[in-house]
């Protein structure tokens, strides 16, 4: 399936879940929290334990964070968007920016890589490990979009 179709298939879900949100606020480090809490309360509605919505809240805040630092090189002028729905009982999240992309997706996902000097290397990897599902889809120069699902462990 290209990235697109991808995309599409996500967008479906998401139009035709039970209850959605979305939410475009400015790329500044004091909106991850906006963001990491926004999500953990959505993910509230659902019978996920307070285990499950910590790593929920730390999935969200390590793709926002990216979008802000990687993507759009900390620029406050720019705008990142979060998109949360409940669907057949999982959360499902989106997170965009329309900022520099990536050029090597595979690379990027490897442990302790990073293009900023000072960073750990380990969002993707905390994001991968804590969702069920989770895809990069990147196009240099356009953007990258995090698609994120999790289901509550019973």
């Amino acid at each position: 399936m290209s990235d697109t179709q991808k995309i599409k298939v996500w967008e479906q879900l998401y139009e035709t879940a039970e209850n959605r949100l979305t939410m475009t606020f400015q790329s500044v480090k004091e909106n991850v929290a906006v963001a990491r809490l926004t999500a953990a309360s959505f993910g509230s509605l659902l019978s996920f334990s307070m285990a499950e919505l910590e790593e929920l809240k730390v999935a969200v805040s390590e793709g926002v964070s990216n979008a802000i630092i990687h993507g759009y090189l900390n620029d406050p002028k720019k705008s990142v968007m979060m998109s949360l729905a409940q669907s057949d009982g999982s959360i499902l999240i989106i997170i965009r920016d329309n900022g520099i992309g990536m050029e090597d997706v595979e690379k990027s996902m490897e442990p302790a890589y990073s293009t900023v000097e000072d960073r750990m290397g380990l969002g993707f990897v905390f994001m991968k490990s804590f969702m069920d599902e989770f895809t990069v889809i990147s196009t240099p120069g356009c953007g990258t979009t995090l698609l994120m699902r999790k289901q509550p462990q019973k």
